[in-house]
C-alpha cells in the first residue's frame, strides 16, 4: 500500500467519528421519535431534569437530603467545567451537507458534550448517594446518544463528556 493512502491515527479516528454521525442523523429517523429525542435534548438542557430529580430526591430522602443537594448543584458545576474545557479545545460543531443539525445550542463550540458531561456526572454521584438510582445512568446515556442523533455533536464529543462526568461523579465529595 503506498504511503499516500495510510491516514494517520487522528484521520482515522476522525473518519470513523464522521461515519458514524452520519449514520446517527440518516437512520432510525421518523417525526415521532425526534420529536421525542428533542424533548429529551431539552430536559438536559443546562442540567434541567438533574436538578428537578435531586430536588425531589432530596425532599423525600431526608436522611440524604445533603448529599442530593450536591448531586443538585453538580449538574450546573460540570456545565461550567465543560464551557471552560470547550473555550479550550475549540472544537467547532459537526457540519454535514444536506442534513442540518435538528435543534440549537447556545455556543458553536462542540467537544465535549455538556449534556453528556453533567448527566454522566450527576447519575454517577446519584448512583453512589443510593445504588436504586442506577436508572439514572439509563437516562444519561439516552440524553447523550441523543445529541449526535440531532446533528448537534460528533460521537467522540459525547463519549469524552460522558468520560469526563463519570469521573466528576466518582471523585465530588458526597458530604460535607
Amino acid at each position: 500500500m503506498p504511503s499516500a493512502e495510510l491516514k494517520k491515527p487522528e484521520e482515522a479516528r476522525e473518519s470513523a467519528d464522521l461515519r458514524l454521525l452520519r449514520a446517527m442523523r440518516t437512520r432510525g429517523h421518523t417525526p415521532e421519535l425526534e420529536g421525542a429525542v428533542k424533548a429529551l435534548g431539552k430536559a438536559g438542557n443546562n442540567g434541567a431534569v438533574w436538578v428537578a430529580l435531586g430536588i425531589a430526591l432530596a425532599l423525600l430522602d431526608p436522611d440524604q437530603r445533603e448529599s442530593w443537594l450536591i448531586c443538585v448543584a453538580l449538574g450546573p458545576i460540570a456545565i461550567v467545567l465543560n464551557y471552560g474545557i470547550k473555550l479550550l479545545v475549540k472544537r467547532p460543531r459537526p457540519v454535514l451537507e444536506g442534513l442540518p443539525p435538528l435543534g440549537g445550542a447556545p455556543s458553536s463550540l462542540s467537544f465535549p458534550s455538556a449534556h453528556a458531561l453533567s448527566s454522566f456526572a450527576v447519575a454517577t454521584a446519584m448512583f453512589r448517594v443510593d445504588p436504586a438510582t442506577a436508572g439514572a445512568l439509563v437516562v444519561a446515556l439516552a440524553i447523550s446518544l441523543c445529541r449526535p442523533y440531532l446533528g448537534m455533536h460528533y460521537p467522540s464529543d459525547v463519549l469524552a463528556g460522558a468520560l469526563l462526568g463519570i469521573a466528576l461523579g466518582l471523585i465530588v465529595p458526597l458530604s460535607i
